[in-house]
């Protein structure tokens, strides 16, 4: 099969992406920190995806017979006040917290890159007002702003998403400003004004490319602050509500019998560590592979001038 010239210029820069995914995916594989985290946010996908298929009984399945049982051959994780299968229910519950926290993260990362891009590249009176408008935003501590924004609205998964977003979007936008304010002034940015080309196309097409490894790092980095962030606020009661199995509210609601029946708060609590400790040390991963490939050219070049 014969490709013309457009499909065969279209098709480089397809296997041009593709390769570079695969090295980035090596070099991840290659780094322990960065595979470990891979696997550990791998297998808490699994459970996301697949939790109620793997889990041995219906998460809302009460046996009070079996009220606070330990752990056992038939109860993994033992269960809770109600008799609820605990391993069930962490099984379950991996969803929607991954939902929430990457959608949330997703949309602040949306929000904040926009308000950064705008800032940064326009500069004046926009960067003065909107910038100012970040600092208020973020002169309330992460917990108490969320708090606010769902006790002003009411709680639900769609706003709790809003609320996480809103807290995460100063943050974002300081990160992606700080970048364009560096990229402006590059050679190619100037050619594109030469060009004629317009300011959307100019931050969207020439800047935004060039900013997305650490846009992407910096997304990881909140994904774990939105796990936490999450549960808490299910710890207050404000996170997702029953009969959704969340594991900030399977914490609150075993507290009372932390004494008796330790494994009621435990599991729950080891599965927020461990994912947040696995999002960590992937964004660990995927730092290091970003600088080395911002490393990597000039060093050939410096070899190449040898």
């Amino acid at each position: 099969m014969i490709l013309s010239q457009t499909e065969a210029k279209a098709s480089v820069p397809a296997m041009s992406n593709a390769l570079r995914l695969w090295r980035g995916f090596l070099s991840l594989a290659r780094n322990p920190s960065g595979l470990t985290g891979l696997i550990i946010v791998a297998l808490f996908v699994v459970m996301a995806i697949f939790g109620e298929v793997l889990a041995p009984f219906p998460y809302t399945e009460q046996h009070y017979s079996d009220a606070l049982m330990s752990p056992s051959k038939t109860y993994l994780f033992g269960t809770d006040q109600y008799g609820r299968d605990i391993f069930s229910r962490v099984l379950v519950g991996a969803r929607s917290i991954l939902l929430l926290s990457v959608t949330a993260t997703l949309l602040g990362l949306l929000l904040g890159v926009t308000v950064g891009l705008i800032t940064g590249y326009f500069g004046g009176w926009v960067d003065e007002i909107l910038m100012r408008l970040m600092d208020v935003i973020m002169s309330f501590p992460s917990l108490l702003l969320a708090l606010l924004l769902l006790s002003v609205f009411g709680s639900g998964m769609f706003k709790i998403i809003i609320g996480i977003a809103v807290v995460f979007m100063p943050r974002v936008a300081r990160v992606v400003r700080s970048i364009v304010l560096d990229l402006k002034s590059k050679e190619f940015v100037d050619a594109a004004k030469v060009r004629g080309e317009s300011a959307f196309y100019i931050m969207s097409q020439e800047i935004l490319p060039n900013a997305s490894g650490p846009i992407i790092v910096e997304g990881s980095i909140r994904i774990s602050y939105a796990i936490l962030l999450a549960a808490s606020l299910g710890y207050l009661g404000l996170g997702v509500q029953p009969p959704s199995p969340d594991w900030g509210l399977q914490v609150s609601e075993g507290r009372q019998f932390i004494l008796i029946a330790p494994w009621v708060v435990i599991f729950p609590s080891l599965a927020i560590a461990i994912l947040v400790i696995g999002v960590n040390l992937l964004t660990d991963g995927l730092k290091k592979v970003m600088d080395s490939d911002t490393t990597g050219p000039n060093q050939e070049m410096q070899q190449g001038g040898q």
